[in-house]
């Protein structure tokens, strides 16, 4: 894992039969072949959240007076395992026959449908236990009103959402975003069912031949229309209705990402592109990415269309999802990660001197190992272009021992930082806490040579530094390198993130903090005061007026300023070695991952009104809860 270890957005999967059980049956040796691709791309989607999980499933024609619509959840980092445990115990007594048969496994076991949907959740708003692990449920006596629904999004307008909702008459129970996007949907959705109802009945329809066609013409896409028409933030939202309804939705900005793949015996959509490929064995070109503001729908009859719920806006796709959230395994995240660390090699030459021959590289695991390899790839460039240049110095006739000393020049690069054990530190307090935290890294001894080698050690971000200032730095200078260069393979992260990862306070970013020590340092807190007076004037415009005061607090200070500045924040002072701090630039980035254009938390350049809202109000808590600027 990343260094700082954030939490961040959740994980989503629908997997939709397209076949009777007993096609699976037959096929695949059992009926539970859906379930048990459920749980495999669920497993593989682990790294998106260890908060906790949920599963919800949908029995199709299920006769009345049965259960149709089951949910399970659990919380901690073994949920998806409890869940899928606890399911199978339903299964534990069953006769091999009863086991094997598909028919009595439809009529009589919980979880044997034709629709499931997972959710793996990382909390970004500091609420937890089971109330608040996805999916959820909406119940009601007709089959067509049912309905679950799972998320990774983050709105942020949920107040408005949750006026609107009120001033129509509903009364959500929790002031939470998924309650309330449930709720909105719902109502929707009964709109919805009422309105096919009406018109059923007028055509003279009774009894279940009328159940029957309302759950024929249900239009999801009408119901997705009216309940999306007022998110603000990243999203894809996930539901399946007790008729047997799926769908799922996408934010207009492209901040959020979900892709499907479907056949003639299967749809399945999850959070990532490699999962699918892994899970189905299916090639990348038949997995398919849903595009911004479209939603993909299935029908009760498992018939599939693609409908634009909202017009596509300014396309900003989170960069982050490349850097560090998604799995590597994806083919163009991999190449694009690699193509961050190449692009940090002119920075990274310089801070060492250019002094290749005495220094040491290596990474933290583990998600900055693509980006240390496409590293490593740039230094061999570097490398082999010196080695040519020396050679060709040597003139027509070169001396064999000059030769081999050129020809045996090599980038050294060794695993300096390994991550030993999560310790339990909440189990302690204060400096005793501290303590523990220092330990959570381990270090080989005989990686570099003692007070003569360099030790340049890349990671895929620099957030808060909690972590370097508290472990890496200490734990990598027991190694006495001359100069140790944390290098980040992203930018400087600026701003807080409103979209789904944890970061939703300025004074948490240590780049925030270091811009906000220099200008103290230089006796410029008039700049501070002023950006809180510009944040506070604007107060109360329209969210579409409000602007970015907060990059005032930048402005005077170049990036090397910045980095120079964290560097001496995070360096502990017991340190003996010279600590620099090298970040990726938005070129860089750019340059990398030209798809994914989402930089706002690095930039300043938010997608939404919403998250400009948000920003002004944050340096507003910040200012005002701040005594050294008040007394300044």
């Amino acid at each position: 894992m990343s260094m700082e270890e954030l939490k961040h957005e959740c994980g989503v999967v629908m997997v939709r039969l397209l076949k009777p059980l007993e096609y699976y049956q037959y096929k695949y040796g059992s009926w539970m072949w859906g379930l048990n691709k459920l749980y495999l791309l669920m497993e593989k989607q682990h790294n998106r959240g260890q908060e906790g999980a949920g599963i919800a499933c949908v029995k199709l024609s299920a006769p009345s007076g049965s259960e149709y619509m089951f949910r399970e959840r659990a919380e901690g980092s073994n949920a998806i395992s409890e869940i899928f445990n606890t399911v199978h115990k339903n299964y534990q007594y069953l006769k091999p026959e009863q086991f094997q048969d598909a028919l009595f496994a439809k009529q009589t076991l919980p979880f044997a449908g034709e629709l499931y949907m997972g959710h793996l959740r990382y909390s970004t708003t500091g609420k937890c236990g089971l109330d608040y692990i996805h999916p959820f449920l909406r119940r009601n006596n007709y089959r067509s009103k049912n309905l679950a629904v799972c998320g990774n999004f983050n709105l942020t307008n949920v107040d408005e959402v949750f006026t609107k909702l009120t001033s129509e008459g509903q009364h959500p129970r929790r002031y939470a975003d998924t309650y309330i996007i449930l709720e909105q949907i719902g109502h929707r959705l009964d709109m919805e069912v009422e309105r096919v109802y009406k018109e059923c009945r007028d055509e003279g329809w009774q009894g279940l031949e009328l159940t029957s066609h309302i759950e024929e013409r249900i239009n999801i896409q009408n119901v997705l229309k009216t309940s999306s028409l007022h998110w603000d933030g990243g999203y894809v939202i996930c539901g399946i209705t007790g008729s047997g309804d799926s769908f799922a939705v996408r934010d207009p900005w492209g901040i959020r990402t979900a892709f499907y793949y479907k056949d003639d015996q299967v749809m399945v959509l999850a959070s990532e592109r490699p999962v699918i490929q892994t899970a189905l064995n299916v090639p990348i070109e038949t997995v398919h990415e849903l595009q911004p503001g479209e939603a993909v729908i299935l029908d009760r009859s498992g018939k599939m269309h693609l409908e634009q719920i909202n017009p596509r806006q300014d396309l900003r796709p989170c960069s982050f999802e490349r850097i560090y959230f998604s799995r590597g395994s994806d083919r163009d995240i991999y190449n694009e990660r690699k193509r961050l660390g190449q692009n940090l090699i002119p920075s990274i030459l310089h801070a060492i001197d250019y002094d290749i021959g005495h220094t040491v590289f290596s990474f933290i695991p583990n998600t900055a190992e693509a980006a240390f390899y496409g590293m490593l790839e740039g230094l061999e460039n570097y490398l082999n272009q010196l080695k040519m240049q020396m050679i060709e110095s040597l003139g027509h006739n070169p001396d064999h021992t000059e030769l081999e000393r050129i020809l045996s020049m090599r980038i050294r690069c060794e695993k300096v930082a390994i991550k030993d054990i999560k310790l339990r530190t909440f189990i302690a307090q204060g400096n005793t806490r501290n303590d523990l935290a220092a330990h959570v890294y381990d270090i080989t001894y005989g990686s570099l040579i003692p007070y003569v080698d360099n030790l340049v050690v890349i990671d895929d971000s620099i957030v808060r530094g909690t972590t370097l200032k508290q472990s890496i730095i200490g734990i990598l200078d027991r190694l006495h390198p001359r100069k140790i260069v944390i290098v980040s393979s992203s930018p400087q992260v600026r701003y807080p993130d409103y979209y789904g990862i944890d970061m939703s306070s300025l004074e948490q970013l240590i780049s925030f903090r270091a811009a906000i020590e220099l200008l103290k340092e230089q006796g410029r807190e008039d700049i501070i005061t002023e950006t809180y007076q510009c944040c506070k004037d604007q107060e109360n415009l329209p969210k579409c007026q409000i602007r970015n005061y907060v990059k005032m607090i930048y402005k005077p200070f170049t990036c090397e300023q910045i980095s120079a500045k964290t560097a001496q924040l995070l360096t502990p002072e017991s340190t003996q070695a010279d600590v620099k701090i090298i970040y990726q630039t938005l070129d860089g980035l750019h340059e990398a991952c030209p798809n994914h254009s989402g930089d706002w938390y690095f930039s300043g350049n938010y997608p939404t009104a919403g998250g400009m809202k948000l920003l002004n109000k944050a340096f507003i808590n910040y200012f005002e809860n701040d005594k050294s600027n008040i007394d300044s």
